[in-house]
């Protein structure tokens, strides 16, 4: 009886380790580009690096940007196209299937972004066609609610060509919930709001000052805080620079510009995605324009200053988002014009990125998010 217990104990501790380990990656595509049919999950091994098939999501139009709730239960996606809507999805983290709920429109057409509080109370999405931004109430079963404000961003840049107007390209909350910053490609802005938890009827306040202003042609279009919460590191598409700024209270302050391009490199910028190692010390950036590389970026932890370490190729074009798995090991890249998915191996200690072999073929992945 007792060698019975005991086997039941172990197998029991197995799977919980087997499923702590266990990641689901869920991937938003174009599902205008090959044969992508709309959201993938896949199971990612967080120590083996290893990536399997779970369930997917058919006829969802071109959820480009997507964002899991807290709690892991429900998803929303983006819908970027002319019309421009955001949809969202009941989740089964154990099967991996997406049941949706409901759409809403997202008030203007290029829809790229989404992100939904902590608490699952309200959705913001920014369109990038329109140049303007849209909160939704999140109802109790995680399905889109009434549409509390809209703002409209207004404006120009230097660039008569892709600056001829706003063009909203994040929505993205502090780590404290109580600001959502907004980069705006085609005003070279970010701009900083107060987010009210309390119910109120509009929940977006512009701060004073309302925007921190980048450069003349930069194109602000992603950012992402440090785990210490005190420095911002914000990408720029057009040139290829980041900003890295101190951040308190809503108050941001430029610390620093430095490039992600390489030296002598004379090809087509496209800078897309940024993130910070989840131990803070590095940061890395993707360019998806003639590079195809991501650029790789030590953090000194008493000032918040980058060094530029290196660069590594992608092994493939168009590299768009990217994501590194909570314990710091791997870090995946979706390239977009070549259909897959790699994952690299990250040295914790170098920040350096060295090529695993492991390759999952996807026509179009745009976004990748983990969820447990």
């Amino acid at each position: 009886m007792r060698k019975t217990f005991l086997l039941i104990i172990m197998s029991l501790i197995t799977i919980h380790q087997a499923s702590a380990q266990n990641l689901n990656l869920i991937v938003g595509t174009y599902t205008t580009k090959g044969k992508s049919e709309g959201i993938y999950v896949y199971s990612f091994n967080s120590v083996t690096g290893k990536l399997s098939y779970k369930n997917k999501a058919t006829g969802v139009s071109n959820p480009s940007y997507l964002t899991p709730s807290a709690n892991g239960k429900f998803i929303y996606s983006t819908n970027e196209d002319n019309e421009g809507s955001i949809s969202s999805f009941a989740f089964d983290k154990l099967s991996g299937k997406l049941k949706f709920l409901n759409k809403k429109t997202a008030q203007g057409g290029g829809t790229c972004y989404i992100s939904v509080d902590a608490t699952n109370k309200y959705v913001f999405a920014g369109n990038y066609g329109q140049g303007n931004l849209v909160v939704y109430a999140v109802l109790p079963d995680g399905s889109l609610g009434d549409m509390l404000q809209s703002i409209q961003d207004t404006g120009s840049g230097v660039n008569k060509s892709r600056q001829e107007g706003p063009h909203v390209h994040s929505t993205i909350l502090s780590p404290d919930q109580k600001f959502l910053l907004v980069s705006d490609l085609g005003t070279d802005k970010i701009s900083v709001y107060s987010v009210d938890h309390s119910g109120a009827s509009e929940p977006l306040k512009a701060t004073d000052p309302p925007y921190i202003a980048a450069e003349p042609g930069d194109g602000p279009r992603h950012l992402d805080f440090h785990p210490n919460s005190k420095y911002v590191y914000a990408l720029m598409e057009m040139t290829g620079n980041v900003l890295a700024f101190s951040f308190d209270k809503g108050k941001m302050e430029k610390i620093q510009t430095i490039s992600m391009i390489a030296d002598g490199f004379t090809g087509q910028t496209g800078a897309a995605d940024i993130h910070v190692s989840p131990d803070g010390k590095f940061l890395y950036s993707s360019n998806r324009g003639d590079a195809n590389d991501i650029a790789i970026f030590s953090i000194n932890p008493s000032t918040g200053v980058l060094t530029l370490k290196g660069h590594q190729s992608t092994l493939g074009k168009g590299p768009r988002n990217f994501i590194i798995d909570p314990k710091g090991n791997f870090l995946l890249v979706a390239n977009n014009n070549s259909n897959e998915i790699i994952v690299f191996k990250r040295n914790k200690v170098t920040g350096l990125l060295t090529a695993t072999g492991e390759k999952l073929a996807l026509d179009a992945p745009v976004c990748l998010k983990f969820s447990k």
